[in-house]
């Protein structure tokens, strides 16, 4: 496709709210993945630290 102005690129030939619909999901949907593994990180760090203390 070619667009002739920034209007065209964003309605996508008429998909622009599914094309950027997508997108925006897709994008919430890695950042809350990133976010669950940094949680489940830390409570696992958090874990083993108590584990560690317990058995000193």
């Amino acid at each position: 496709m070619i667009w002739e102005n920034w209007s065209q690129f964003w309605a996508m030939g008429g998909y622009g709210l599914y094309v950027w619909g997508s997108m925006g999901v897709t994008a919430a949907c890695m950042a809350i993945e990133v976010w669950q593994a940094r949680l489940a990180q830390q409570q696992l760090l958090a874990q083993l630290r108590a584990e560690h203390e317990g058995h000193l």
